[in-house]
């Protein structure tokens, strides 16, 4: 569920998938029933697919009628013509068929099937099964035989009649008398002969429809099937009889399904392919709308959540995790909704055959849920624990890359080289666990898929032995159960990608759902026409999850024009103060004010817009020097406003002295400059955008003497009106500061000008004196 959710926002994507994957199964669940009907009509049948003959003589109807009821025959005589052909050079009498629908053949065929059975087993001696049907042969032709008979006792009747009446006339009575007894006797003896006959016929009616129930019951359950072949068969020869080409009749059925066959497996592919192209389309997009919302959310988050969240780790959640839930959601698209579509219609179609071996599939289904369960329940761990190892081997190989000049100057190569194959390692481990278990699947599989074919070979060829089967439908069972555990071994392969995407899913999820603890307010205060003071008004601040306060109520104002410096020992908590002006991390207690609005209240884009901040470590982007010093605001930044900014940062004595200049190249990170030079483009860039207020966090560390005092003056003439906060640890830096704060544990322990802080201040003086000569102290030596 955690990967469907994404996929909401494209319903309409995955609905026409839906559909395509439909027609798709169809398609393919079409196909076995049409190499049946091939195997068992275009084979066996001679490509005639109902009993009901197009073309039949005359005697053939006739005898096939001597099995129908009053109705059948009614209707039978309704759709057949009577006309006469040329066959052998003899004329013969024959019926055509008038409406040639396959429905109607259909319905004929219901009544052709049972008469046609009847009078083919009625002519074979072989069979039991006509015994019935060849009693009203027999008594058919006791009819004629009777009927012929008492149709010559009364011609003979008539005669010795006519030879009695002629006696009579010629006065011989004797004669005449002889003549009229033997008529009366020949006329009895017929009358006799006709009662029996029709009696006879009173009674067929009854014996026929006593036969065909007596046939019906002992074909039983495969009673259609088998009248379905004999009557085909006898249709078959009867167009033998009539000189039709049965050949070509047999040929174009099986051009027919063929064309039939290819048309829907180019649906299918069609259908395929077109499904693949959405699923990636869907899952690409996905992809692409979680990179930016994480990255839209990474870009809000303060110092806390970015400690709660490793570099290491948010670089793996916005690659490969994404990655891993872009591939289960085309496995989704693609299997994942086509398998149960193809094994429910699968299921369908098996129970549709009426073959009676359903029992099979619920076998083979039960055995690869088994399966399947089992290999999850072994694998579910590993692939939760597989990203946290993606995410370490990340971390160590950051580490190492990053510190690899300490690493080499310290010879840790050996000791780095073991700590990554450490992690590599067990990566590798849990990465074959997986691999291995779930190689295991599809061996097991494949015996799975041979083993229920044997099976159904065996009971199927009992049936088709029994007459309850035909070839065809063995065939296309075998191919329906195929279709259906390939149905589950989709889904026991793409379980294979699913937990791990789900997995990933859940840990991208987890910083979607972050909330940044340093957010805009509903209101913000962004309408002042600010100036730059900067109060810190009880200010007290602990990190996340820390024991104890890392600033101790701290109050001191900031004014424009004025340059107000921070000092004080190592761990002392300077940094940490100005961290807390563009709100990296938010006051504990206490309030930040900017002309008297609290940072709090106004937003973060306002808030960032009014401060230029030069970082302990200068960082430069990939570009050109230019990029780098515009990057506050690449369109509001004109050149001149750059080259001013460069020329008070001191950049400009190295920018000219490049042929390119302000395009000169920067490689990502700035290693392709020095530190020096590093540090006065991060200047130049917080300059260049012409702050309210401008931070130093211990910025000017890495500037030479004669740089930082040229720095320093030019910021003095040429930078008016804004305020300057400087973090140092070197006195000379902020001599001549107009306030100097000095910081010791998280508390300000004095602040005042460099006179004054030596004169009150015993920690300002220990600092100064182990970074002053007597001189600069203004002592003199004793």
């Amino acid at each position: 569920m955690k990967l469907f959710k994404y996929l909401r926002k494209y319903w309409y994507a995955i609905l026409a998938a839906l559909i395509l994957l439909v027609v798709q199964a169809h398609s393919e669940l079409t196909l076995p029933s049409i190499t049946s009907d091939i195997v068992d009509v275009g084979i066996q049948q001679g490509g005639l697919e109902t009993a009901t003959p197009e073309s039949i003589r005359e005697s053939t109807l006739s005898a096939i009628e001597l099995f129908m009821t009053d109705d059948e025959k009614d209707t039978i005589n309704k759709n057949y013509k009577k006309t006469t052909e040329t066959v052998d050079g003899k004329d013969v009498t024959v019926y055509e068929l008038q409406h040639k629908s396959e429905a109607n053949k259909e319905k004929l065929a219901k009544i052709f099937e049972l008469p046609m059975f009847m009078l083919a087993t009625s002519q074979s001696k072989a069979s039991k099964d006509g015994q019935a049907a060849k009693e009203i042969i027999d008594e058919y032709q006791q009819l004629g035989t009777e009927g012929k008979q008492a149709q010559e006792l009364a011609q003979e009747a008539q005669e010795a009649g006519a030879a009695a009446q002629e006696a009579a006339a010629a006065g011989d009575l004797a004669t005449a008398q002889e003549k009229g007894a033997e008529a009366a006797q020949k006329g009895e003896q017929a009358q006799t002969i006709g009662d029996a006959i029709t009696q006879t016929q009173n009674e067929l009616p009854a014996k026929v429809e006593a036969a065909r129930k007596e046939t019906k019951e002992g074909l039983g359950d495969v009673g259609q099937d088998s009248m379905k072949t004999v009557g085909i068969q006898l249709t078959l020869a009867e167009y033998k009889a009539l000189d039709k080409d049965t050949k070509q009749i047999q040929m174009d059925y099986m051009i027919n399904r063929g064309t039939e066959m290819l048309i829907l497996t180019l649906i299918a592919a069609v259908a395929a392919i077109l499904v693949g192209l959405i699923a990636s389309l869907v899952s690409s997009s996905v992809g692409k709308n979680l990179r930016i919302g994480q990255f839209d959310k990474i870009l809000q988050f303060s110092n806390t959540e970015m400690e709660q969240f490793s570099p290491a780790s948010l670089i793996t959640r916005s690659t490969n995790d994404i990655q891993q839930i872009q591939m289960g959601l085309v496995m989704t698209i693609r299997l994942v909704l086509y398998a149960p579509i193809l094994g429910i219609g699968g299921v369908y179609e098996v129970f549709k055959t009426g073959t009676g071996m359903g029992w099979i599939i619920a076998l083979a289904v039960g055995l690869v849920l088994v399966l399947v369960l089992t290999l999850l329940g072994f694998t579910m761990p590993k692939f939760k624990s597989l990203q946290k190892l993606v995410d370490r081997v990340n971390l160590v190989s950051r580490e190492i890359i990053t510190g690899l000049p300490v690493i080499r100057a310290f010879s840790r190569e050996k000791y780095e080289e073991n700590r990554f194959d450490v992690a590599n390692t067990n990566l590798m481990k849990t990465q074959m666990f997986v691999n291995r278990s779930m190689s295991i699947m599809m061996p097991i599989m494949m015996l799975l898929m041979n083993g229920i074919s044997v099976l159904i070979v065996w009971v199927g060829g009992h049936n088709i032995d029994t007459g309850q089967l035909q070839v065809g439908d063995m065939m296309a069972f075998i191919t329906y159960t195929m279709q259906i555990v390939m149905a589950f071994m989709m889904l026991s392969m793409v379980s294979i990608i699913l937990p791990r995407a789900n997995v990933s899913a859940g840990r991208v999820d987890e910083v979607l759902e972050t909330e940044p603890t340093i957010i805009d307010p509903e209101q913000p205060q962004d309408d002042h026409d600010f100036e730059g003071q900067v109060k810190f008004e009880g200010v007290t601040f602990r990190y996340p999850d820390a024991g104890e306060d890392v600033l101790h109520h701290i109050n001191f104002t900031a004014n424009p024009g004025e340059t107000t410096a921070l000092i004080g020992s190592t761990g002392s908590g300077k940094s940490t103060v100005v961290n807390l002006i563009p709100r990296l991390f938010d006051v504990s207690s206490g309030r930040i004010t900017i002309d008297g609005v609290d940072i709090r209240q106004m937003s973060l884009h306002k808030l960032h817009d009014l401060i230029g901040f030069v970082p302990q470590k200068g960082v430069l982007f990939s570009g050109n020097i230019e990029s780098n010093i515009k990057f506050g605001n690449v369109e509001g930044i004109s050149d001149e406003q750059m080259k001013k900014a460069a020329q008070i940062a001191q950049a400009e004595e190295f920018i000219d002295g490049n042929e390119l200049g302000y395009e000169r190249e920067i490689s990502q990170g700035g290693t392709n400059v020095s530190g020096g030079q590093k540090q006065r483009l991060s200047i130049a860039r917080a300059l260049a955008k012409d702050p309210k207020i401008l931070i130093f966090d211990d910025s000017l560390s890495a500037l030479d003497n004669k740089t930082d005092i040229a720095l320093r003056r030019a910021l003095a003439e040429r930078v008016k009106g804004i305020t300057q906060i400087i973090v140092a640890q070197k006195i000379s830096t902020i001599l001549h500061a107009d306030k100097i704060i000095v910081l010791n544990e998280g508390r300000i322990v004095a602040q005042g000008t460099h006179d004054e802080l030596m004169e009150t201040s015993s920690v300002y003086q220990e600092i100064a004196s182990s970074q002053l000569s007597n001189a600069e102290l203004g002592l003199e030596a004793e």
